[in-house]
């Protein structure tokens, strides 16, 4: 589908009620058997959710919400060592504001900066520019997260920094990728996770690649969908026609913005300053193989892990165990059925990871489907 005209009439289409209904009627007929589905994106999580797409389904279609959340699957340990940062003088830490909240071993990004500690709050690393210019005798170290979809503009920030001359930007990568966390959950005994709805944002950039060994090695069928709620039932529709007809592979319904290739551009900006971690630690599900970025060799004046070495410790705590978050990013449990939800667990006070971000799935049931437990 190809916009047209201005945005609110675009929108208006997406979430069009009776063209929403008519697809409704074809999934129906599509519908036979129970089929768990595992939609990996927050942002999917939160349209589903929010339009009450699984109250309108048939009762066999289960969504599973997976480790989509960027700011859910970044480790204690990573947080942890970003406050370590922001409490060393002549520092200034800058972050994305859905980490100001998340949970360390000893307190928050938000707990730290009420304490004095100079973090700033940016909303795209090319923010961090400026506050470099603006503070030239201090080192400014960004907080990067994210999957594929945010590692391109990281990249940006340090050929800038490069262009420019600044030398005093450092960067605490934490940027991760999605199929290896699909696969690890592939492998676990017991998956139940008969297909996926694939990352929409992450699909711009990275196109069908990632995916296409994954839906041969396990044989599920992926479809790419985009987040409006047509988007969701179109993608719901494509994968329900894949199953019925024993198709495995990589379709794309989100054909406005994905393309198999994805965006080359941004796939040499991450090829150039990036490599493949041997090992990374997820938030849930634990450490991953080959599942996230570090920063190339030549660009080692850059990473703040290794200047900093000295600083971080290595005694994080592990999460609450009362705190089902790991679970929910597993696909293994619904926030609600977490014991702290909506109680000892907010996001104005968060225990776990997963109700801090507009992407995090308890995040998004306390705001659209209430706020006592199960």
């Amino acid at each position: 589908m190809t916009p047209r005209g201005d945005t609110a009439s675009f929108l208006n289409a997406l979430r069009d009620p009776k063209r929403a209904k008519r697809l409704l009627g074809a999934i129906k007929e599509l519908t036979a058997e129970p089929v768990a589905i595992m939609e990996v994106c927050g942002g999917h999580t939160r349209t589903i959710v929010r339009y009450g797409l699984e109250q309108l389904l048939p009762k066999e279609i289960s969504f599973l919400h997976g480790p989509g959340c960027p700011v859910c699957v970044t480790p204690r340990e990573r947080v942890d060592m970003a406050v370590a940062l922001a409490q060393k003088r002549g520092l200034v830490l800058a972050t994305l504001g859905d980490m100001l909240r998340v949970p360390g071993s000893s307190g928050s990004l938000l707990q730290a900066r009420a304490s004095g500690c100079d973090i700033r709050v940016v909303y795209s690393p090319l923010d961090v520019l400026a506050l470099a210019k603006q503070n030239p005798k201090k080192t400014v170290v960004f907080f990067a997260i994210g999957f594929e979809t945010t590692a391109p503009t990281t990249a940006a920030l340090l050929e800038r920094c490069l262009m420019e001359g600044i030398q005093n930007v450092k960067v605490l990568v934490n940027h991760v990728l999605v199929a290896p966390a699909i696969e690890a959950l592939l492998k676990e005994d017991g998956s139940r996770i008969d297909a996926f709805i694939a990352p929409g944002h992450v699909c711009t950039i990275t196109g069908t690649a990632p995916f296409e060994p994954l839906a041969s090695s396990y044989q599920k069928p992926f479809v790419v969908s985009g987040f409006e709620p047509w988007d969701i039932l179109l993608g719901l529709h494509n994968l329900l026609g894949m199953i019925a007809n024993k198709e495995t592979g990589v379709k794309i319904a989100y054909t406005r913005a994905v393309l198999p290739q994805g965006n080359p551009k941004a796939l040499s900006f991450i090829e150039r300053f990036f490599d493949v971690r041997e090992s990374f630690r997820w938030r849930g599900l634990g450490n991953i193989p080959k599942s996230a970025l570090r920063l190339k060799h030549e660009f080692s004046a850059f990473d703040a892990e290794k200047a900093y070495a000295g600083v971080f410790s290595s005694d994080s705590k592990p999460d609450p165990e009362a705190c089902l978050c790991g679970e929910v990013l597993k696909g293994n449990a619904k926030p609600s059925e977490c014991g702290l939800f909506g109680q000892a667990c907010t996001p104005q006070d968060p225990v776990g990871a997963c109700m801090v971000s507009s992407e995090g799935a308890c995040g998004i049931y306390f705001r659209y489907k209430g706020r006592v437990p199960a």
